[in-house]
């Protein structure tokens, strides 16, 4: 293991939670987001992690790819009064449940921080290996 490998495990789970927490924040601004009947509702935006070189110890995590959670058919809603209700008074809200964005937006914070103490601490450590080696 390399000497700054600690800084480059770390970082790559900062972006990846950068990147959680980015299709979370859409998905939750997006769960009141109104289509008409006829239209595609919104997809809840999922992110899917992958280790790189797993045991290793030098190896990290980073997205492999997005994918689309919920019903593609989305939530059906009967609202007549609704400017973009169909003939029978239908509206497509997203399937995303909020309580589990909450959840997600929490978990994926927690790693965020946690990476970002590694990070903070790893610097440190480093700064003070070179100040003993200054005051020798």
């Amino acid at each position: 293991m390399a000497v700054f490998d600690t800084l480059g495990i770390s970082g790559s789970g900062l972006l990846l939670h950068r990147k959680w927490l980015d299709a979370v924040s859409d998905n939750m601004a997006n769960v009141n987001t109104v289509k008409g009947f006829d239209e595609e509702p919104f997809r809840e935006r999922l992110i899917i992690a992958q280790s790189i070189d797993y045991g290793s110890g030098e190896g990290g995590v980073r997205a492999a790819r997005a994918e689309f959670g919920g019903d593609p058919e989305g939530r059906v809603v009967y609202e007549p009064d609704h400017p973009l209700a169909n003939a029978e008074g239908y509206v497509r809200y997203p399937d995303i449940d909020m309580g589990d964005q909450m959840v997600q937006l929490l978990i994926a914070q927690r790693g965020y921080q946690a990476n970002l103490a590694v990070v903070e601490r790893a610097t440190n450590a480093y700064q003070a290996a070179l100040n003993l080696g200054r005051n020798a």
